[in-house]
């Protein structure tokens, strides 16, 4: 039996010491202490895939919460089936006690874990549906304040309004103005429009 451990923040910029320290209070070797820094829309993950390539039956595998495997419900069922069944991996969940294979392996047992690893699963994936929920209330309230998102809008050149009306007389096509004013076609295509609009 080897250990095992599985560790996940949704980017970056996120700290995983806390997970770091429960997976070293269960004496995870470091070399198989697995980290991915993405989404847990999906178990597309570099980590997560090489860490189940390499479990074996009876392996033991440590994650802290089950929001860590993932925030996909029908997945995170489809996983800990794939592990616990196919591939004969034990799993503890740190925060929750009742979602430790190692006990219960009766009918009663299974029964009770696989409530729980469904409640567990739909609050997962209902929280990241409410965090997406939030940030595109906040972005919306944000837009609605007049915070723009994106790259600082560009100065324009100082040639463009004569390059511009010299395009529009047709003394120039749209190829040769964006060049004269240094810019991709696409680019001042749009600044064009958005000067014939008044937004620019």
């Amino acid at each position: 039996m080897k250990i095992y451990g599985y560790i996940r923040v949704s980017t970056r910029e996120q700290n995983e010491d806390r997970q770091r320290i429960a997976m070293g209070e269960k004496a995870v070797p470091r070399e198989r202490l697995y980290i991915d820094k993405q989404s847990g829309k999906d178990f597309d993950r570099p980590e997560y895939s090489k860490m189940v390539r390499k479990l074996r039956k009876d392996d033991l595998l440590y994650i802290k919460s089950i929001d860590r495997l993932g925030r996909n419900y029908t997945e995170i069922l489809e996983q800990w089936r794939i592990l616990t069944r196919e591939k004969g991996v034990d799993i503890v969940v740190l925060d929750m006690p009742l979602l430790d294979t190692r006990r219960g392996k009766d009918l009663l047992g299974t029964f009770l874990s696989d409530i729980v690893l469904q409640v567990l699963s739909f609050v997962a994936e209902n929280e990241r549906d409410t965090i997406r929920q939030r940030q595109a209330e906040g972005i919306a309230a944000a837009k609605a304040r007049g915070v723009r998102f994106g790259r600082p809008s560009q100065p324009l050149p100082e040639n463009f309004d004569q390059v511009y009306h010299a395009w529009r007389g047709k003394e120039l096509t749209l190829s040769e103005a964006a060049r004269a004013c240094q810019m991709p076609v696409g680019t001042f295509y749009g600044k064009a429009r958005k000067l014939e609009k008044g937004t620019q």
